[in-house]
Order: C-alpha cells, then sequence, then structure tokens
C-alpha cells in the first residue's frame, strides 16, 4: 500500500539485516491484482476497449510495470522514478524474472515527472501515494497537468489516496508476516497545512528496525485531487471507494460512487477521465 515516494533516497540497501524491498513488497504491495483492477476500470470507462500502455509515475521498483505486461501479450509498461537504487532492484529481482519476450515490454527510466514530454501512455498511475510528496497545490496541478498532456486520446490517470479521523493522529499498526513485523507508524499530523510526517519499521530477528522507509507528506483530499484534475482538463473524474469485509475492515475490493463512508481510515482511487 505504502511505497518510499521521496524524489532522491541514500543508498541505504546494505543498511538493514534483510531486504528492506523484499519485506516492502510482502507487506504492503499486491501489484498482480492492481494492474487487473487498472484493466477492468479501462474498458468499463471506455466500454471494452483495451489498454495497452501503462505508465507507472514514481515506480521505485517497478512492480507494477512488471505485473502489468504479464497481463496480454501485446501489453507494454514504462515506470518512472529519480532514485536508481529501487530501480536497479527491480531490473534484478522483477524483470530478470520474466521471460524474454515480457522484458522486452517493461522499462525503468530515470526520469522527473515535473519535466515535459512524458511517455505516452493510456493509463498512467501515480499509486501508493506518491504524489502526496508535492506539498504545494502548483506543483502538484503542474504534474497533473503532465499527465494530462503525456495521456493517449482516451487516456487515464489513476491515483490513490487515504484519509480518516485516524489519520488525524499519532498511531502505530502492527502486521505480523511469516518472517517479520510490519509497522505503519504516523508520527504527527498539522491540520494547518495538512502534513504529516510516516515511517516504516520492520520487526526481524527479535529486533525492530526504524526508518526503514520514511514519509514527508501532504494529505491532499478527494475534493482538492479531482478539482485539480479538472481544472488541467480532464473531462470528468471518478471515485472508487472501497468496501468493508464482515468485520469492517477494508476488503480490497474498489467500486465507483458519489458517496463515501466518515470512518476511521479509509482508502480510495481518483481516476482522471481524458
Amino acid at each position: 500500500m505504502l511505497q518510499n515516494t521521496k524524489q532522491t533516497t541514500k543508498q541505504t540497501t546494505n543498511k538493514w539485516p534483510f531486504n528492506k524491498y523484499e519485506f516492502y513488497n510482502k507487506a504492503v504491495q499486491s501489484a498482480a491484482e492492481d494492474v487487473k483492477f487498472y484493466r477492468r476500470v479501462y474498458k468499463k470507462i471506455r466500454k471494452n476497449k483495451l489498454p495497452v500502455i501503462l505508465r507507472e509515475d514514481f515506480c521505485g521498483a517497478g512492480a507494477l510495470s512488471c505485473e502489468w505486461v504479464k497481463l496480454n501479450s501485446q501489453f507494454k509498461s514504462c515506470g518512472l522514478d529519480l532514485d536508481r537504487e529501487p530501480m536497479d532492484y527491480g531490473r534484478k529481482h522483477y524483470i530478470s524474472k520474466l521471460n524474454l519476450d515480457q522484458q522486452k515490454r517493461v522499462a525503468l527510466v530515470k526520469k522527473d515527472v515535473l519535466t515535459l514530454n512524458l511517455p505516452a501512455a493510456d493509463i498512467a498511475i501515480a499509486v501508493n501515494f506518491s504524489y502526496f510528496f508535492f506539498k504545494k497545490r502548483e506543483i502538484l496541478k503542474r504534474y497533473f497537468d503532465n499527465v494530462y498532456k503525456s495521456l493517449n486520446q482516451e487516456g487515464l490517470f489513476i491515483v490513490d489516496a487515504f484519509g480518516g479521523t485516524q489519520c488525524t493522529g499519532e498511531i502505530e499498526d502492527k502486521t505480523k508476516h511469516k518472517k517479520f513485523i510490519y509497522y505503519w507508524d504516523q508520527k504527527n499530523f498539522d491540520p494547518i497545512t495538512n502534513e504529516a510526517y510516516f515511517e516504516i519499521h520492520f520487526g526481524y530477528k527479535g529486533k525492530k528496525h526504524k526508518g526503514v522507509f520514511t514519509y514527508d507528506w501532504r494529505m491532499w483530499s478527494l475534493p482538492e485531487i479531482r478539482e485539480i484534475m479538472q481544472e488541467v482538463g480532464f473531462q470528468s473524474t471518478k471515485v472508487y471507494w472501497e468496501g468493508n469485509d464482515n468485520k469492517g475492515n477494508g476488503n480490497g475490493e474498489f467500486r465507483a460512487t458519489e458517496k463515501g463512508e466518515a470512518c476511521e481510515s479509509w482508502i480510495a482511487y481518483v481516476v482522471g477521465v481524458k
């Protein structure tokens, strides 16, 4: 769910007694299911037309880009990031495991998403709340405008967002996995600026390793995101809200709606329709 979204990061892979990208992938990503959701949304909105090119902005290790090319022998993907370290990890551990044909259809590129002439795409995604890195409205609008201009004629722009009353306080969640413990730690929240600071910790072999990934974000609201999308030219926007399981927790299934729920914690997607 959450990804290291800093435009630049220190080369810290060897700092930890474990592979931080492996733990991150196991703890918070569901790339294989996520790309199916993107394809399904596109086909729903574009009346069964098939998207071919996916661009993954702030791609990190590029797990989504790799899963996309597995869906169809015609699909292509491009991941953009400014940090070479996770991309190098993705090339070694994700792209290398694809077959030769799939490898030819995926690329990870070092590029700033604020520069003009981003690679064209049918679907552009900025997920794992990566664009929260942009704290100023004019900067976020500049990025959204770049995306709009880069999309093909019937392109979609998909971003995710999260919020809820739980996200305005200091809280640490813990999830146990087979080899490690995953911690999502919200350190603070400033209601004047909507800025918040988060950290991911991992518990491994009896020790808690703190600050493996850090996030200094602005919590953008759904109305703000939709308004900026429409300001840069998107014809419409849609919100896909996560449903609940029988225990009241998120079930990972997202459906289009114009009415949300005032809950402690929520996750949603916003889709900009060109």
